[in-house]
């Protein structure tokens, strides 16, 4: 379902618009905060992206990227990194599973539910914080359907970036890639 003024790619003639994405950690804890370039919309969600040197920040810890990513911002309870080779990223692909994300005029948030599925650059999948989100669900009191939204959605990304069904596949990314680089270039 489109949101109102984001069903749009950026082109050399558009404006671009910066978004803010802010995620939580349960029971209201900051995490993880960036600024985006809203790059347009496709059938799997919201599109959005980090050039190279994009700070990206977190109570005690932040840093600049190394290199440009492209973020997808579904109706579904996960938010996706892709990263471009030659930078930092210690992989191609980051999915952090989360509460559905409430994607706004101008901004992202999310709660973090600890889950992540990782794919490398050599193509190994793996679940990553398992141990972290046993111990949250219980130290954080994690109510059971949000237990049961974190493994079941961490099971589908998990088995969809497996088979390599879009959004994870090789193309769908590349699109949003070339979106990005043709955003940065726009005056």
């Amino acid at each position: 379902m489109a949101k109102p003024g984001l069903n749009r790619t950026v082109t050399q003639d558009v404006a671009v618009t910066t978004i803010r994405v802010a995620f939580g950690k349960w029971g209201g804890r900051p995490h993880w905060e960036y600024d985006a370039l809203l790059l347009g919309e496709d059938e799997h969600g919201s599109w959005l992206g980090l050039p190279a040197g994009t700070r990206v920040a977190r109570p005690g810890a932040e840093f600049d990227t190394g290199e440009n990513q492209v973020v997808l911002v579904p109706e579904a309870a996960f938010v996706a990194t892709f990263y471009s080779p030659g930078g930092h990223a210690p992989c191609d692909l980051y999915v952090d599973i989360c509460t559905r994300p409430a994607l706004e005029e101008r901004s992202v948030a999310a709660v973090d539910l600890d889950l992540d599925v990782v794919r490398g650059w050599t193509g190994r999948i793996w679940v990553d914080d398992e141990d972290e989100f046993a111990e949250h669900r219980v130290r954080f009191g994690y109510p059971a359907e949000v237990v049961e939204l974190a493994v079941t959605s961490c099971e589908a990304v998990r088995r969809a970036v497996g088979l390599s069904q879009a959004p994870f596949d090789a193309e769908t990314p590349k699109r949003w890639f070339a979106t990005l680089e043709d955003a940065m270039m726009s005056p």
